[in-house]
């Protein structure tokens, strides 16, 4: 019998809770074949992450390893020193983190970055490091593969960051890659790309991977068999066909079932008008290239407007338009009958407090050094003057809101999961009681049970404060939950925009439809499919698009 190339045995984790340790993952065993896939799921703050990082002999800080063993080809990486496992990590077994934006350093370029391991363990020169960048960057489909390695990380998008880095994952050939939700921040028609190149190397360089994830559609193209866990234990395990197809546990059969849910929601009174974007053009500094182009949107007071499309094509710079912090080169907002300052600065406390923003990247837009009472409270206490006792009793109301306990009000960003700081974010944003409130992807980090937890908070809060929102969304099962008008973007256009139901009833635009047929479904042979339509031109793909 041949031997694993990882095999975990009885692993206890715990973690250091309010002074006291916890067990976070619960004697949890895991075995790993050369080239195989195993996908971990489970909801936020099941212990995904934590179990998947000890492949790299990690653990995160105020965590310990208790017991158990890691063997990697028969060597126990709990046994070594960290000189030893620093040899290893980068090369043997590489990682590809969940938010690509704080995990890159700003000050350097993606070259720089992507050559610093290969380089520092000896498997390449200098110059070898670049061609295998370009290489790498070109198979994920990343624009001017051999020049993108000379931009610095904001230069580029979320997407094309989280590509980026993993390309750099791979640069090594590693026996080993550790995936930690990689395409979250991807819209679906560069997911596709994404997961069929990452799915590629592993197969044809015999890699194995970790592929840690809440989209159980992502999990049925990738894995060849799945564990579920829950709160630190093992609910089921097995074959990923035979899980997606009879799932064993309840709660998988929860997790699977979410993902049928859907809401619908009728049209709305186009009379209201809340929000108009009136003629928006815009671009960043350098090069004079229009990033938004002659965009009209409105949205109507107490309904949700969806803007979709792949990454790059002007979403979230058009959340940056309406926030005041890019002012547009032509055009106008009108909120509630009045134009608004272009720039930030200018705008009044007032204007300020009626739109509120929740971002992408929870990781990078909460400051870490302050606990979590005291970043919801800010707003609090700028916006509706509360101090003392009435700001930290609404503090816990508005944890309460969002199903966290009162106890993290006392806890640091660094001690919560990915899912618990975008909730605190999202909390954050209510504190300030705006009338509108701009989403960007706030919901990509959370498994589904939790998101759909976040979706139906947000549409409560929208029936009784008549709060809107704008959506900024890739994902489309999101956008049928929630929006009811939908906004398609493509290079810094509107190519449609209409009704929920117009937009997404047949016959669709053909950059919707190449939208459409890019969401993954519960099918292990649904990307196989796409991957040989779209060989044949049996179905819409990116180059086959025109505006």
């Amino acid at each position: 019998m041949s031997q694993k190339l990882l095999e975990v045995s009885d692993l206890l984790i715990e973690a250091d809770i309010d002074g006291v340790w916890k067990p976070i993952v619960n004697s949890l065993s895991m075995t790993l074949e050369r080239g195989e896939i195993i996908g971990l799921i489970g909801e936020s703050g099941a212990g995904k992450s934590t179990f998947g990082l000890t492949a790299l002999g990690y653990t995160k800080p105020g965590c310990r390893i208790v017991s158990g063993s890691i063997k990697l080809d028969g060597v126990d990486l709990t046994q070594m020193k960290e000189p030893q496992l620093r040899e290893i990590r980068g090369d043997r077994v590489t990682y590809v983190a969940q938010s690509a934006a704080a995990s890159f350093n700003p000050a350097h370029t993606l070259f720089e970055q992507f050559a610093e391991s290969a380089v520092q363990h000896g498997k390449m020169t200098m110059a070898e490091a670049r061609e295998r960048s370009v290489e790498l960057f070109r198979q994920l489909e990343l624009p001017d593969p051999e020049l993108i390695g000379e931009r610095y990380p904001h230069q580029v998008s979320g997407g094309q960051l989280q590509r980026a880095m993993t390309a750099m994952a791979l640069g090594c050939d590693p026996d080993i890659i550790v995936f930690d939700e990689p395409t979250t921040a991807l819209d679906v028609t560069t997911q596709i790309e994404v997961l069929g190149a990452i799915r590629e190397a592993v197969k044809a360089r015999n890699v194995a991977a970790i592929y840690i994830t809440h989209d159980l559609a992502v999990v049925a193209q990738m894995a060849d068999r799945i564990m579920v866990l829950r709160y630190g234990d093992l609910i089921e395990e097995g074959d990923a066909r035979s899980m997606l197809t009879n799932p064993q546990h309840e709660y998988t059969r929860r997790l699977l079932n979410v993902r049928a849910l859907r809401e619908t929601r009728k049209g709305h009174d186009e009379d209201n008008v809340q929000l108009s974007i009136e003629n928006i053009t815009a671009s960043y500094a350098g090069p004079k290239k229009n990033v938004l182009e002659d965009i009209n949107v409105n949205i109507v007071k107490g309904k949700t407007v969806a803007v979709v499309g792949e990454s790059g094509s002007g979403k979230s710079t058009l959340a940056r338009v309406i926030t005041g912090l890019l002012p547009p080169s032509h055009g106008k907002i009108i909120f509630n009958g009045t134009e608004l300052n272009p720039a930030l600065s200018m705008r009044s406390k007032k204007d300020l407090q009626s739109i509120q923003m929740i971002y992408q990247i929870a990781d990078i837009a909460m400051n870490p050094r302050h606990k979590i009472k005291k970043i919801i409270g800010r707003p609090l206490q700028f916006y509706l003057g509360l101090t003392g006792k009435q700001k930290d009793e609404r503090v816990l109301e508005l944890l309460r809101l969002i199903e966290i306990p009162e106890e993290f009000a006392e806890r640091y960003p660094g001690q919560l999961s990915g899912g618990e700081k975008q909730r605190i974010c999202i909390a954050r944003a209510l504190a300030a009681e705006p009338e509108l409130i701009i989403c960007d992807e706030v919901t990509s980090a959370l498994d589904q049970l939790v998101a759909k937890g976040i979706l139906d908070l947000l549409l409560n809060l929208q029936k009784e404060l008549g709060v809107s929102y704008l959506f900024i969304t890739h994902d489309l099962a999101t956008v049928k939950s929630i929006a009811d008008e939908i906004v398609v973007m493509y290079q810094g256009k509107v190519v449609e925009q209409g009704s929920k139901v117009d937009i997404l009833t047949p016959p669709h635009a053909p950059y919707t439809e190449l939208l459409l047929s890019s969401v993954p479904e519960m099918d292990p042979d649904w990307l196989t499919n796409l991957v040989g339509k779209r060989k044949r031109g049996e179905s819409p793909t990116s180059e086959s698009i025109t505006t």
